[in-house]
């Protein structure tokens, strides 16, 4: 359904630094980065078929991040979740909500970490056990 995803920066090296350290978690290399037709810098993380991206706002405005948005990150293993989320809490990231672990409703058991990252976007690494 989804082609890419990507959030908007007010500090583009800092993300960097921050999404390199959390994705690395999940195997994920380095940012590709492009400079758009707009001549605004952006960065592209590629791994397993997806797409997340990182954007200087192309309108000259301020990054602001979306109120009700998460991005969830798919996680191998509920440690990994876990990593994911300490990994962005020592690279510049917030933990919020509740602590990581796994939670029981409707929709089955799924181990859930809530992180924003420095610019506030909501993120959160997902493991669903079998």
């Amino acid at each position: 359904m989804f082609n890419h995803i990507m959030v908007g920066t007010n500090d583009l090296e800092r993300s960097e630094k921050f999404y390199d350290a959390v994705l690395g978690v999940l195997g994920c290399g380095g940012a590709l980065k492009n400079r758009s037709p707009s001549g605004h810098m952006r960065m592209f993380y590629r791994h397993d078929g997806n797409t997340f991206g990182i954007a200087e706002p192309i309108d000259g405005g301020s990054a602001t991040c979306a109120n009700g948005a998460t991005i969830g990150f798919k996680c191998a293993s509920a440690e990994q979740a876990k990593q994911f989320h300490d990994v962005a809490v020592a690279s510049g990231g917030t933990s919020i909500e509740d602590p990581p672990g796994l939670r029981t409703g409707d929709l089955g058991s799924l181990y859930l970490a809530y992180v924003r990252d420095p610019d506030g976007n909501k993120l959160c690494a997902v493991y669903r056990p079998k």
